[in-house]
């Protein structure tokens, strides 16, 4: 009678350990697969950044009117853009 109990428990535990482990393969891929789509929603953001200073610029240019917010992001912007190209020529010149 013991013996069919530990017999019946350690079927038990095979199972458990079984289903553990197919858990665990689930989780990785469900891990990876949340990677994918963070990488794919951070560029989809990256691309709408590039095409709000598109406007922003495409607005200076055609000479309509920008709100002061944006006049200042926009000349941030562009400094930070001037820095890096800066930065970029002492690093080539050198």
């Amino acid at each position: 009678m013991i013996q069919e109990e530990l017999l019946k428990l350690e079927k038990l535990a095979t199972k458990a350990s079984d289903r553990l482990l197919e858990l665990s393969a689930e989780n990785q891929q469900l891990k990876q697969k949340l990677e994918e789509v963070n990488r794919s929603l951070e560029e989809k953001e990256q691309e709408i950044e590039h095409f709000k200073n598109k406007i922003k610029i495409s607005n200076i240019v055609e000479n309509r009117p920008v709100s002061p917010g944006d006049s200042t992001e926009m000349s941030d912007l562009i400094n930070n853009y001037i820095q890096e190209i800066d930065q970029l020529i002492t690093y080539l010149s050198d």
